[in-house]
C-alpha cells in the first residue's frame, strides 16, 4: 500500500469521524429543543402569571379608570389611576384587575371585599369576554345585600370594559368554579355587559 493510499485512508476516516460528531451534536439539540413539542412543560406556569423580567414589570404604565363606591355609598365613581403597562389585553387586563383590588386609602372605598385576590383570568377575545377568576373572600367576605353585591361585580365588570376594547363583558368567578351569586341577589353564571348606570 503506497504512502498516497495510506493518507487518503486516514483523510476519510477522520472525516467520517467528524461527520458523526456532528450528527450527534445536532441530535442532541433536536432532542432538547423537540422535548414535550405538543404539550406543555411539565412546570408550566400558572395562566397569565407575570415574572418579574415581563412586561408590566419595568415601570411602563398606563392610565386607567377604576371604580371605587361613591361618596353616598350607593353608586360607583370612576377615578383615573396609574396601572403597569402589560403586553397585550390579557396581561393587561390582569395588571388592571390586580390594580383594582389593590387596598385604597382614604377617601377612596372599595366595593370588593377585603383579601379577595384575583386567582386567575381568560380571556375569550374571539367573543370579546374575560373570565376573571377570584378567590373565596369575595364570597366569605362579602357583607351582603343587593346593593353592595351590585358595586362588587360592577367594580370588576366595568374595570376592564371600560379600559379594554377587546373586553365587552366578564364572568366573575370564584375559587375555580362558576357560582351563581356572591350573595344571593346578582346572577354570576354568564358573562356581564359594562353598567354604566351605577357610575355617578
Amino acid at each position: 500500500m503506497t504512502r498516497g493510499m495510506i493518507a487518503g485512508l486516514v483523510a476519510t476516516a477522520a472525516i467520517g469521524l467528524l461527520i458523526g460528531v456532528v450528527l450527534v451534536v445536532v441530535a442532541i439539540g433536536v432532542r432538547r429543543s423537540g422535548a414535550g413539542a405538543g404539550r406543555p412543560p411539565a412546570a408550566a406556569p400558572a395562566p397569565l402569571a407575570l415574572g418579574p423580567s415581563e412586561p408590566g414589570m419595568l415601570g411602563r404604565k398606563i392610565r386607567a379608570r377604576l371604580y371605587y363606591v361613591s361618596e353616598d355609598g350607593t353608586r360607583l365613581t370612576g377615578v383615573e389611576r396609574e396601572v403597569l403597562y402589560g403586553d397585550g389585553p390579557a396581561a393587561q387586563a390582569q395588571l388592571i384587575i390586580n390594580a383594582q383590588l389593590a387596598p385604597v386609602a382614604a377617601p377612596l372605598v372599595s366595593a370588593v371585599p377585603a383579601g379577595t385576590t384575583l386567582r386567575a383570568l381568560y380571556l375569550n377575545t374571539a367573543r370579546g369576554e374575560a373570565y376573571v377568576d377570584l378567590s373565596r373572600e369575595a364570597v366569605t367576605a362579602h357583607a351582603g345585600g343587593s346593593l353592595d353585591e351590585l358595586l362588587t361585580i360592577y367594580t370588576i365588570v366595568n374595570a376592564l370594559t371600560s379600559n379594554l376594547p377587546a373586553v365587552t363583558s366578564v364572568q366573575v368567578l370564584v375559587d375555580g368554579k362558576e357560582v351563581d351569586t356572591l350573595a344571593g341577589h346578582v346572577d354570576l353564571r354568564r358573562p356581564l355587559a359594562k353598567n354604566l348606570a351605577l357610575v355617578e
